[in-house]
């Protein structure tokens, strides 16, 4: 068996495991990164676009700036689409001057991957059978295989960034964690498209019909959502059906602007509320969806899991710098803060927005009074542009 050394054992080659690893790489820590999947397998998921302004700042932190920032689109606002009538709500002036960032993940995974590759940092792709080893004890290691050959890897810590599906979480015992979900009746039916958007801004539509979402990856490339039943098949929404669809759950001007053309991806992703508690058993850390799950209507996945790594990636630092171990065990609960303010407004903004199937009259005339006295309110109106542009990150001392 061949065995390698490192200090921090990434699992997960997506964007929060390559965010880590460029950032330690660049604080002289080294790190080698697993990946189950080949890297065109991890470049092909289509994922979200929104880029709070923390995660933004991290990316130019970890030297991966330049494209985003030369690409990516700076929006100071979005508009709510309620039953007929648009409402801006301006992120600029709400916040003190923050805003977000549209930037596909796939772009931002490919700078990475760019970057990694660049600074000769290793990762080994088509990793099999990852298995992480005593983790509660002082030097914690893996094993995996890699074309046909067995490997050790022997390391200090090891970050969990594979996801909800990924070996990091299933190798804690169940007894330790507790877990925390919401299942959704409905599901998101999402098409990709190189039109342009319908709007300038991404557009968030409550309707009789069902949520729908106007969105973009660029100026020529749109993503749009329609709110469907759960058990909805993908085989039964045509183009054609889906741009009706679309149409009819938008203001009549802004459907009248609506460019159609062939889909070039289409899927529908199930909606879920998920967190573990806690999230680090002995020297594994969990990061991202591997330890929670948001809705998509908040834009706060992805930008969830670059607040894990700014966590981890701070607390390694002053480790090694500074000899701080003890932080280490303040992990889980600076990332649970953050991350059930993040839940709590990922889970309003798909209750107010969306149909429940189970809803009675008295409970749809609660939302949507609700929702009136938020975009009515200037106070309102600041509650969701402060979370919707993303919450501070915990300092660290």
């Amino acid at each position: 068996m061949k065995t390698l050394k490192t200090q921090i054992a990434i699992i997960g080659a997506g964007p929060s495991g390559l965010l880590l690893g460029q950032l330690l790489h660049n604080a002289g820590i080294e790190t080698l990164i697993l990946e189950r999947q080949t890297p065109d397998y991890v470049l092909g998921r289509i994922r979200a676009g929104v880029l709070e302004q923390g995660m933004v700042e991290l990316l130019r932190q970890a030297g991966v700036g330049q494209r985003m920032d030369a690409e990516g689109l700076v929006h100071e606002g979005f508009e709510l689409a309620l039953n007929g009538r648009l409402q801006h709500i301006d992120l600029k002036s709400l916040t003190g001057g923050k805003t977000v960032m549209i930037y596909g993940q796939t772009e931002v995974t490919r700078d990475l991957m760019a970057a990694r590759e660049q600074a000769g940092a290793i990762t080994f792709y088509e990793a099999r059978n990852v298995q992480p080893h005593d983790l509660k004890g002082e030097r914690p290691w893996l094993t995996f295989e890699h074309q046909g050959q067995q490997v050790r890897v022997d390391c200090d810590y090891i970050a969990g960034c594979d996801g909800f599906h990924g070996v990091a979480r299933q190798s804690i015992p169940s007894d330790v964690l507790k877990t925390f979900e919401r299942v959704y009746p409905f599901g998101w039916l999402g098409i990709l498209a190189d039109t342009p958007p319908v709007h300038d801004e991404l557009v968030y539509a409550k309707h009789p019909r069902g949520f729908a979402l106007c969105s973009m990856r660029s100026s020529s490339r749109s993503r749009y959502y329609l709110q469907v039943p759960a058990a909805e098949s993908i085989d039964a929404w045509s183009d054609q059906r889906f741009w009706d669809e679309l149409k009819a759950r938008l203001p009549t001007d802004l459907a009248a602007q609506l460019v159609t053309g062939p889909s070039i991806e289409k899927s529908i992703a199930p909606l879920r509320s998920f967190v573990v508690e806690p999230m680090q058993y002995g020297r594994l850390f969990l990061l991202g969806d591997a330890a929670h799950i948001v809705p998509p209507t908040g834009a706060k996945g992805l930008n969830l899991a670059a607040g894990d790594v700014s966590t981890l990636f701070t607390i390694l630092c002053k480790v090694y710098r500074e000899g701080r171990v003890e932080l280490l065990e303040k992990y889980s609960q600076i990332c649970l803060r953050r991350i059930w303010k993040a839940e709590r407004f990922s889970w309003w903004m798909t209750s107010m927005l969306h149909q429940f199937p189970e809803a009675d009259g008295f409970s749809q005339r609660i939302a949507q009074s609700e929702l009136e006295y938020f975009v009515e309110s200037e106070a309102g109106r600041k509650t969701i542009a402060e979370n919707y542009v993303g919450l501070p990150y915990e300092a660290i001392q």
